[in-house]
């Protein structure tokens, strides 16, 4: 119960309108964005559709299992269940949120390949290399994820337990540390790369204006494709660097009332970060734009033919009893 740092209901109700809002909006968009990849076969063949396609869905899983744990415990206070319920659910939080992470270094990596070397893309980045990829991903990040429930947490140990999360272990949330970092540094140096390559197409593209053909096409779509996932990465960093400065500080350090209350609400930007990410995609691919676009006409046209029907209907009934 010392966890359970919202004090006042103004507290309470804010964070429930925030996790409520965020988390639906994510879940609605980023299944949004799964429909639109596996509804297409040009799109889903793609190794890198595939990566935001395993992004899309760890941040689905994510906002459901954040949102109904973050405010079942912090609004509701219900701390009435055993330390392994409370410790799946922590699990199932971080392979969530370590999958998403993960997806976009593979995602980092896929571009890196692609603008490095355009040539050899496709025998390096095959469907069958993409899954297995995203196989390991996801079994990796369970692993760590459910270390606490196998016996890595203070209870077990009897070591020093962290003071933002009940029973974890100090040093298995430096490790978890370090692992993002580590993550999040790849993606760097991949994106420092894809962009310097990015400027030298585009310079390229300046000097032979008048050349127009499928490698020029290719670039323009590789440049786009790394300014896109260079803006994912820009607000992943700005959204989750509260959260990780937070989580370092608490290692070394003891952290307030207030600290905590105000990690608690940085929390809900890691919502925020799932949430945005889809915007992205639908702004600036144009591949999932059309695909959208198609979906909405198609929508369109089965409103309109469903209202038309009874009209259609009556008339026919109207003919008949006048024969």
């Amino acid at each position: 119960e010392c966890f359970m740092v919202l004090s006042t209901q103004a507290q309470k109700i804010s964070i429930g309108i925030l996790c409520g809002l965020f988390g639906t909006m994510c879940v609605f968009e980023n299944s949004l964005v799964l429909y639109l990849i596996f509804s297409s076969p040009g799109i889903r063949k793609k190794p890198s559709y595939l990566f935001i396609g395993s992004l899309a869905l760890a941040d689905i899983l994510a906002s459901i299992i954040f949102v109904c744990s973050f405010v079942n415990f912090h609004v509701f206070n219900e701390a009435g269940f055993s330390k392994e319920v409370f410790l799946l659910q922590l699990g199932g939080v971080n392979t969530s949120f370590s999958a998403s992470l993960s997806s976009l270094l593979l995602t980092a990596l896929d571009r890196y390949i692609s603008i490095s070397r355009p040539s050899e893309y496709k025998l390096l980045m095959t469907r069958k290399r993409a899954w297995t990829a995203l196989g390991v991903l996801w079994v990796t990040c369970a692993t760590i994820a459910c270390l606490p429930l196998l016996g890595w947490n203070c209870c077990v140990l009897d070591s020093s337990c962290s003071e933002l999360f009940p029973f974890v272990d100090d040093n298995y949330l430096s490790g978890w540390l370090c692992f993002t970092m580590v993550l999040l540094g790849c993606i760097i140096y991949a994106y420092a790369h894809v962009l310097w390559r990015a400027r030298q197409h585009v310079a390229y593209m300046e000097k032979h204006q008048a050349q127009v053909g499928k490698q020029n096409t290719r670039m323009r779509m590789d440049v786009m494709l790394a300014k896109t996932l260079v803006m994912v990465l820009a607000v992943l960093v700005l959204c989750w660097s509260p959260v990780l400065a937070l989580m370092i500080y608490s290692v070394f350090a003891r952290l307030s009332d207030h600290l905590r209350k105000v990690f608690a609400f940085c929390s809900t930007l890691c919502l925020l970060n799932s949430m945005v990410n889809p915007i992205i995609y639908a702004l600036r691919s144009k591949e999932l734009f059309s695909s959208l676009r198609r979906v909405f006409s198609h929508f369109r046209r089965q409103l309109k033919a469903t209202e038309e029907s009874p009209e259609a209907e009556s008339t026919h009934k109207s003919s008949a009893i006048e024969t």
